[in-house]
């Protein structure tokens, strides 16, 4: 399913770019992916839409603590959890943006998530609000989990 995420990043600027479901799923089909993971990745793209048709901008600003549930914390797993801090921290994702993310990552049924499907859950979320990712972002959504072994984090 995350190839295909990955693909339609790299093919379609923006999301109204793509084809219909089923022409989409036909040139996914012809491009050589499985059919049931692009029935898993529309689904999931889906679901996406129907968490961002507001638009981030218009997301109240929260100045709150994010507590987790167990259960958040046990299928996302504390690198997911930290990437996501860190993220809101540094003003890169706002509460709402944050709450699509987790629940999007949430769907993936995988556990503990790992950083690298973190990543292109992130990057898609902002696709599917026509928002691009500011260079700092950017760096972070693109590095191998092989890049950030050798980071000294202050």
């Amino acid at each position: 399913m995350f190839d295909i995420l990955v693909y339609l990043y790299e093919t379609y600027y923006r999301p109204d770019a793509c084809p219909d479901t089923a022409a989409l799923t036909k040139k996914l089909s012809a491009v050589g992916f499985p059919e049931d993971e692009i029935s898993e990745a529309l689904n999931w793209l889906t679901g996406l839409a129907v968490n961002t048709a507001e638009p981030a901008a218009a997301a109240p600003v929260s100045k709150g603590f994010r507590i987790y549930a167990e259960q958040e914390i046990v299928a996302l797993g504390t690198p997911a959890l930290g990437f996501i801090q860190f993220l809101e921290s540094a003003g890169l994702l706002n509460a709402n943006q944050r709450e699509i993310v987790i629940e999007r990552a949430l769907v993936v049924n995988e556990s503990p998530l790992p950083l690298d499907k973190l990543r292109i859950i992130v990057l898609m979320m902002l696709w599917s609000q026509g928002a691009e990712p500011d260079m700092l972002m950017f760096d972070e959504l693109l590095l191998s989990d092989d890049d950030n072994t050798g980071r000294l984090l202050h």
